[in-house]
């Protein structure tokens, strides 16, 4: 069985207390729909990473549930404690609380299920991500919830068929996938870097930038990114209910999970009616700035949500018609 971990991150700092709105967060202008009432209600976002600190005060009530597809805790599928800090990090990023502590999150009402398929090291057997796939795909909430995003930032250098299937069977019931790029980028737009899943091509790969705007010089280049967001200096949740700041396109990542749970909630709210996954991604696709620099580096440009303050319906086409 092939191996899968964590993409390479950094962890610059970590703090017990904090309260601001991430630079990241207000970098993708996610305020600006906070402003219309759009904080990702009732949007259950799939995280397959480490698993989350249960605990900690910004994330303890956005969690619907959970399960640990690991050998961590002797395989206890109900135990999916963080013991690394990274899945606990992409979480608030997601949708850390609105509580006027600490920070806030993209999508500050969604919900997480939280799917460890990492270790408490950073790695796992890609079939336990194939699990946790599958796991998402086929979940129903209490309510009769069901996922809508799922959100990875690991990585592995093999191109696993089976992997390549869950993915799909995943987008063909309408769940939008983000993955990381990764972090093996040299900074050159001619050599090619690739990280599966983010490399499918069914899936939205994500690379880094900056708080500056700048292409992040660790970011994966490739034909198939499709969009870019903040992943150096973010700001976010960590274990034992403080803080960091990590870098990585693994940062970068849950950025644009948190913003599709804004447009599903205005686009939905808006139409009426379920929107489809190839809806859901023309939507987001619409909310890139392109930049001075190649495709290879930055797909569709930098996730900006500032122009999805207007009405969907005022634009004919940002909704494809069924």
């Amino acid at each position: 069985m092939s191996k899968v971990s964590l993409i390479p991150y950094t962890i610059q700092s970590v703090f017990k207390e904090t309260k601001v709105v991430p630079p990241g967060i207000e970098f993708i202008e996610a305020p600006t729909l906070w402003e219309k009432g759009y904080y990702g209600n009732g949007v259950v976002i799939a995280v397959l990473d480490t698993g989350c600190d249960s605990d900690h005060f910004e994330l303890k009530d956005r969690i619907i549930g959970g399960y640990n597809f690991t050998s961590d805790d002797k395989g206890d599928p109900s135990v999916y404690e963080d013991y690394n800090g990274h899945g606990t990090h992409v979480c608030g990023t997601i949708a850390a609380t609105q509580n006027n502590a600490g920070i806030i999150g993209v999508a500050p009402k969604a919900k997480l299920l939280v799917l460890k398929v990492l270790s408490g090291q950073g790695f796992g057997d890609t079939k336990w991500v194939i699990e946790g796939v599958r796991y998402a795909t086929k979940w129903r909430g209490p309510n009769g919830e069901r996922v809508r995003v799922i959100s990875m930032s690991l990585g592995g250098k093999e191109k696993d068929s089976t992997l390549h299937k869950a993915v799909q069977e995943a987008i063909g019931e309408g769940i939008l996938v983000v993955c990381a790029a990764g972090n093996e980028g040299d900074g050159k737009d001619e050599t090619d870097e690739f990280a599966y899943p983010g490399a499918f091509p069914e899936v939205v790969q994500v690379g880094s930038i900056n708080l500056q705007g700048e292409i992040s010089k660790f970011s994966n280049t490739n034909c198939k990114i499709d969009l870019v967001a903040p992943g150096e200096e973010i700001l976010s949740t960590y274990l034992n209910n403080e803080f960091a700041v990590l870098s990585g396109t693994s940062m970068a990542t849950p950025h644009v999970s948190g913003a599709v749970a804004l447009i599903i909630e205005q686009g939905e709210k808006e139409f009426e009616r379920r929107l489809t996954e190839a809806e859901i991604y023309a939507q987001l696709i619409k909310r890139t700035a392109s930049l001075p620099v190649s495709r290879r580096f930055q797909g569709n440009g930098i996730l900006k949500l500032k122009s999805y303050v207007q009405t969907i319906s005022e634009d004919e086409n940002l909704i494809m018609n069924n």
